[in-house]
């Protein structure tokens, strides 16, 4: 939750400090350490499951504090559930093409409100995502199950116009 929070994102990067953008960012964070998760052993793909779960109850919350009718509230975190899995899909798939850097940051930005006008910050945070994937394929399994997630760095350094 923490990396997905970093005012940095929003001051520099250009996601909109929207519910749907502050949403978009938690997926981002989520999708290196499911994606290593999953990739597991049935412990950690377990591990996954309830992270997964976590997210969607934290949803279901979220929608509740902001006031969101008690009918409209089962809809609305179907949808992020959904919106949950099919986003990690394509940025997995994103992240083993070819060129996975500009793969993945079109995925972003037609994901996230505002990386659509940030090409930079669409790339940076596309190659945030990558690295903290790369990063996790050497992190031991027992060290992510206790909650030790290394992600890679970023700062406004990382904002560039093209990938390299």
């Amino acid at each position: 939750m923490a990396e997905a929070r970093r005012p940095l994102i929003f001051e520099r990067f250009g996601v909109q400090d929207t519910p749907e953008g502050r949403a978009g960012l938690i997926i981002l964070a989520l999708f290196p350490v499911l994606d290593r998760l999953q990739a597991g052993t049935p412990r950690a793909r377990r591990v996954a499951r309830l992270l997964t779960e976590a997210y969607v109850t934290d949803v279901d919350d979220c929608l509740r504090e902001m006031g969101v009718g008690d009918m409209a509230v089962p809809r609305k975190v179907k949808k992020a559930a959904q919106a949950l899995g099919e986003r990690c899909k394509a940025y997995s798939t994103a992240a083993r093409a070819s060129a996975p850097v500009p793969a993945l940051a079109a995925e972003l930005a037609s994901t996230i409100p505002g990386l659509g006008e940030a090409p930079a910050g669409a790339n940076a945070l596309a190659g945030f995502a990558l690295a903290t994937v790369e990063r996790l394929k050497t992190e031991p399994e027992d060290g992510l199950l206790a909650g030790r997630i290394a992600f890679a760095p970023l700062s406004a350094d990382d904002l560039m116009e093209t990938p390299t």
